[in-house]
């Protein structure tokens, strides 16, 4: 490709697509000029671009400018979305790759990653949103790792606990079904007051912060010793997210209406709230007789070794399936470690 583009070959255009949050700005550029457009792009716009179509084809046009400096001069076709939400982006990028040979979906994601965590981080009150490259520890309930909340990402719109980011997407129905997310609006709807309703319950749970219990935790084989360490654990976020995203919109194949998932996610969220607000008032000693932290390090060590990442993801759907079921209004954790 490097040496036809180098010749002068013709190229289908290359796609990119830019996510403005505020609606103002997207008015005035339905308003700009082609070289106004391009020279907000240049400037104030640089950090928001993601090329949806035509990497490989970016990279080679780079590699031959490299190789000859004449195709600086060549006209190249791009075509340029602009959408007030990354929802929009990734639904263009699943269709424009449909009959391609296929990224994986990790990949296709973080072609939009830096638009995505940003739309996060404006939507959901994190303490902290640790995200690359700076990246750096959890060390507190409300930080969430960038990275893994991609996973949850995936994980809400496909309502499955298996989410195999190394496979391609050779699975159309895979494809099919984050489509439908997205175009029906879910994520913005759905999966954000979701991921709220995780980070306010890891707030709560993170007020138990044992300082001997945390200096144990790097010599003792128990992973659960303070509140924080419920959410430390990725299979803990994923089976919170898809235990939610099963009760506010059904199952695959069974989607509830959009008037039931507004109803359940209402119930959901009124849950959540009168359980945080509960914890808040505990003591230390009640804090922790609550999360029962005891059982959940037994049952977590019980669970077959043979698919760890698997059988915990399980282990923490059923949980949480149960604490849902209960209108987050339980005596203690231990009735959902034990489900």
């Amino acid at each position: 490709m490097i040496s036809d583009i180098v010749k002068g070959a013709l190229l289908p255009p290359i796609v990119i697509g830019v996510v403005i949050g505020d609606e103002s700005k997207l008015n005035i550029l339905s308003n700009s000029t082609d070289v106004e457009i391009l020279d907000l792009l240049a400037k104030d716009l640089v950090s928001h671009i993601s090329i949806i179509d035509g990497m490989q084809r970016t990279t080679a046009l780079l590699d031959a400018i490299a190789e000859a400096e004449a195709v600086k001069n060549h006209l190249v076709r791009v075509e340029i979305w602009f959408s007030q939400s990354t929802d929009n982006l990734i639904y263009r990028m699943l269709v424009l790759n449909t009959g391609q040979v296929p990224w994986n979906i990790k990949h296709q994601l973080q072609v939009v990653y830096a638009p995505l965590i940003d739309e996060m981080s404006r939507k959901v009150k994190f303490v902290r949103l640790i995200s690359l490259p700076s990246g750096g520890r959890r060390t507190k309930g409300g930080e969430f790792s960038a990275d893994n909340l991609v996973e949850a990402y995936l994980a809400f719109g496909l309502r499955r606990l298996e989410i195999d980011t190394q496979e391609t997407l050779a699975d159309e129905f895979s494809r099919l079904d984050i489509a439908e997310s997205l175009v029906l609006d879910k994520y913005n709807k759905f999966f954000y007051p979701i991921a709220q309703a995780m980070v306010d319950l890891d707030k709560s749970f993170s007020r138990f912060d044992d300082s001997d219990a945390e200096s144990k935790e790097e010599t003792e084989t128990t992973k659960f010793t303070i509140g924080r360490n419920i959410f430390d654990s990725q299979p803990a976020r994923i089976g919170f997210v898809v235990a939610c995203s099963l009760y506010v919109l059904g199952r695959i194949g069974m989607d509830r209406t959009v008037e039931d998932s507004e109803a359940a996610l209402n119930s959901l969220s009124s849950g959540v709230g009168n359980l945080t607000a509960q914890l808040q008032s505990l003591e230390m000693d009640a804090l922790k007789e609550f999360l029962s932290l005891e059982i959940l390090s037994e049952k977590i060590k019980s669970v077959k070794r043979s698919a760890i990442g698997r059988n915990d993801r399980v282990f923490f759907e059923k949980a949480f399936k149960v604490l849902i079921e209960e209108d987050f209004n339980v005596p203690n954790l231990g009735v959902c470690w034990r489900a």
